[in-house]
């Protein structure tokens, strides 16, 4: 006897963001705004021992991190996370452009931004969409992505 069986889905999950800044008043606008877009922040640090220490215990799908924190800097903090099982997207934010970290941002096994990586430089995704697939890939291929200009 064959019976049928009805699976539900679950809808309306959001993805968890862990802010990384050592700027409260960044981490305060960018939680109101990552909100507002359907995302749900979990957590924040203030610096990069923080952030592994948050991402261990919270473990986030994304993590936006600063690049300038008092400790260690943002790109030293996104290589030591995609070491994680389970890794969470990493977007890098600065005040500074790209070009600003030489090659730091363009080598790497798990920093990729140019597009001869695969991966492209994108100041801010356009919908809440693309920044889910953009987060979605970034976390399918273990890379991190930068975004300049915030």
């Amino acid at each position: 006897m064959c019976t049928a069986v009805t699976y539900g889905t679950i809808s309306g999950v959001r993805p968890t963001v862990l802010i990384v800044d050592d700027h409260a008043a960044f981490r305060a606008s960018a939680s109101a705004l990552l909100q507002a877009e359907g995302f749900d922040v979990i957590g924040e640090a203030s610096d990069g021992a923080g952030a592994v220490q948050a991402v261990t215990v919270l473990q986030p799908d994304i993590v936006l991190l600063d690049i300038q924190l008092p400790d260690l800097d943002g790109l030293a903090v996104a290589e030591e996370l995609a070491r994680i099982p389970n890794a969470p997207a990493v977007v890098l934010t600065s005040s500074r452009d790209a070009a600003s970290y030489g090659p730091r941002i363009h080598t790497g096994p798990h920093v990729a931004s140019s597009p001869r990586a695969g991966c492209r430089v994108r100041r801010s995704p356009r919908s809440s969409l693309e920044r889910d697939d953009v987060a979605a890939r970034s976390r399918r291929a273990g890379r991190c992505r930068f975004r300049a200009g915030s």
